[in-house]
């Protein structure tokens, strides 16, 4: 068998098999399309699984300008009460990093002020 694909461009760094089926190199291409550099990271994420990479998708919470940005959102949309005196003292960085840690959230930087945040599931 021949190497159906050797050299690709425009996959934003998303992995392809040499063998890879016609169908396949143009259901990552249309992933890719739709989704950009953030579907590639989704992809090498879940081991090259289109399908898992999709399904990610179905628990996207949004683009931020930081993760802590989202554990701020987050935690101030739960209702959870701040009082004036201490929300200086909440560091929301360490927060979002322990979310990622413990595997609540993914986090994907795609650019040096944004990032994309999944539950985890």
């Amino acid at each position: 068998h021949r190497p159906v694909t050797r050299h690709y461009e425009g996959f934003e760094g998303a992995r392809l098999s040499e063998y890879a089926s016609f169908e396949t190199v143009c259901a990552l291409a249309e992933f890719i399309t739709e989704h950009g550099a953030l579907g590639a990271k989704l992809h090498r994420e879940f081991g090259d699984n289109l399908e898992q990479a999709r399904a990610a998708f179905e628990d996207y919470a949004g683009s931020y300008h930081s993760a802590a940005d989202f554990a701020e959102e987050v935690t101030r949309d739960s209702g959870t009460e701040i009082p004036a005196s201490l929300d200086y003292y909440i560091d929301w960085q360490a927060l979002a990093r322990d979310m990622a840690m413990n595997g609540e959230i993914m986090v994907f930087q795609t650019g040096f002020d944004e990032v994309h945040i999944f539950w985890s599931r």
